[in-house]
């Protein structure tokens, strides 16, 4: 990319960029509330989680100084998995950045653009000098202030920063959309579950059928499908996720709208809408075809949830797990009656949820596609927007 080619902390030095790295807490600090500390666990996919449970009391406030989060910080994880990336958003939460966690404020947005930046941090071009940098201990991989100071970043004319961060941004801001819409469909048909009346039971066990996963990342190949082990559940397709070409039974494949229940370890419960693979041990395929609709089997499953990791956590030996067995105790349920006058409805959202949740893969893989070619100049803005205009963005 043409542009002038500085340092972030040449960018410091002369006013148009502020980074820091998070505050150092001591125990005697510590309360009940206060200022929460954001650690690098609640950095993930561009935004902040503010649901940590520690906080530092505000009588340190002064001592704390810059590092309060501020509306618009870009963070930057340090320490462990380095470089997830988080912006801080408008709340009125009361905030402190912890010391994995390194913030950025833009002074001058004349000189360089907030969301430019952002993207800058997902780009080979960051990813590439972090490595370089990147020290390596026993416990974990960091980088520090001085290596962060020393970082090479090209900036092009605000305008066209402007105009990168605003294509790249319009993906994130449908993406988020389609997370929001998710989450009411799926809030909305559990709460609508919740207010049936349930006059039948039946062992859970006998509303689907509970295939368990089999050891299909041993011997594999590397491409074709993705094997679905419980660490694509929680954190999605990554560096580590395997990949293989086996011809595997039809119960022994993830497709989308599928339901797979992690039964060990965290215990979690997913709708698969990614492209068709493989699943994993420790992980139930929940085939609806016991004459039940998978809404249904989905709510029951839901509601023994609590129970189940219950069970889990007093397997003080071993990974917490469910046995087969517990899948035969009994649930509540509606009368087939009611099922079949709500069938028509909490189908809509179980697919207005899937549809959203189909979208944003196909939104995140553009996104990751453009980011590495606008940011390397590779790619205009022009021809980017040109993509997203097919996209229907």
């Amino acid at each position: 990319m043409t542009g002038l080619r500085t340092t972030l902390g040449a960018l410091m030095r002369d006013g148009h960029l502020y980074f820091n790295d998070g505050y150092r807490t001591k125990r005697s600090e510590h309360a009940d509330d206060g200022f929460r500390i954001i650690r690098a666990g609640d950095v993930a996919d561009g935004s902040i989680s503010l649901d940590g449970s520690d906080f530092v009391s505000a009588q340190f406030v002064s001592a704390i100084g810059e590092k309060v989060g501020a509306a618009g910080d870009i963070v930057l994880t340090t320490k462990g998995s380095v470089g997830r990336v988080g912006v801080m958003p408008a709340t009125s939460e009361r905030a402190v950045y912890s010391p994995q966690l390194c913030f950025f404020r833009v002074r001058d947005q004349a000189a360089i653009d907030a969301g430019f930046l952002r993207y800058w941090f997902q780009s080979e071009d960051f990813l590439r000098q972090a490595a370089d940098r990147m020290n390596n201990t026993d416990m974990a991989a960091y980088i520090n202030l001085a290596d962060i100071r020393s970082l090479q970043i090209s900036l092009p004319a605000i305008s066209e920063q402007r105009a990168i961060a605003e294509v790249l941004g319009s993906l994130n801001d449908k993406i988020a959309a389609n997370v929001k819409l998710t989450q009411s469909a799926d809030r909305l048909r559990l709460i609508r579950y919740g207010a049936l009346k349930k006059p039948d039971s039946r062992p859970l066990s006998s509303l689907a059928r509970f295939v368990n996963g089999r050891a299909f990342t041993k011997g594999a190949s590397g491409t074709g499908r993705v094997v679905v082990r419980i660490a694509e559940l929680n954190s999605g397709i990554g560096g580590s996720t395997v990949f293989s070409d086996a011809e595997v039974a039809a119960d022994h494949e993830a497709n989308p709208g599928d339901l797979l229940f992690a039964w060990s370890g965290s215990l979690t419960l997913h709708r698969w809408y990614r492209d068709q693979a493989i699943v994993n041990q420790h992980i139930f395929k929940v085939a609806a075809d016991q004459g039940y609709p998978l809404w249904l089997v989905a709510a029951a499953i839901d509601t023994q949830m609590e129970y189940f990791r219950g069970i889990a956590a007093d397997k003080a030996t071993t990974m917490g797990h469910i046995q087969r067995r517990h899948l035969d105790e009994l649930v509540t349920i509606p009368s087939d009656e009611t099922v079949r006058a709500e069938d028509e409805a909490m189908h809509a959202l179980w697919d207005a949820a899937l549809s959203a949740e189909r979208e944003n893969a196909t939104l995140a893989a553009t996104r990751d596609a453009l980011l590495p070619q606008l940011m390397s100049g590779k790619l205009h803005v022009k021809e980017a927007e040109k993509v997203l205009e097919e996209a229907g963005v």
